[in-house]
């Protein structure tokens, strides 16, 4: 199993500002000693979707690290909830059906 390398958030942002500078993805490995490309790709599609928080994640913490997604409006939270609660509804509703099925 290969090791885990935590690289420190300047890196990070160094390899992000280098590629949008058109920095070949090859040349900012070598530059700052990134081991797997995949790695670059993924730091640039968090900084395009705006997700700069993730950058300071330890490894292996993506999606449990912090307390949990952050909302930019209220609306978003409550359309959030509102998902969430429905498929709430939508487990309980199978699991109603698979009970009647099965006396």
């Amino acid at each position: 199993m290969a090791t885990r390398v935590s690289y420190p958030v300047e890196t990070k942002m160094k390899a992000i500002e280098m590629r949008l500078e058109g920095v070949p993805v090859k040349e900012v490995m070598e530059r700052l000693n990134i081991k797997n490309k995949t790695q670059v790709k993924t730091w640039m599609r968090w900084y395009r979707n705006g997700e700069l928080n993730r950058l300071k994640q330890p490894v292996g913490k993506q999606y449990s690290y912090g307390k949990g997604p952050e909302y930019r409006t209220e609306l978003e939270q409550v359309k959030a909830e509102n998902r969430f609660l429905k498929q709430q509804l939508d487990v309980l509703k199978k699991y109603k059906e698979l009970e009647w099925r099965y006396r």
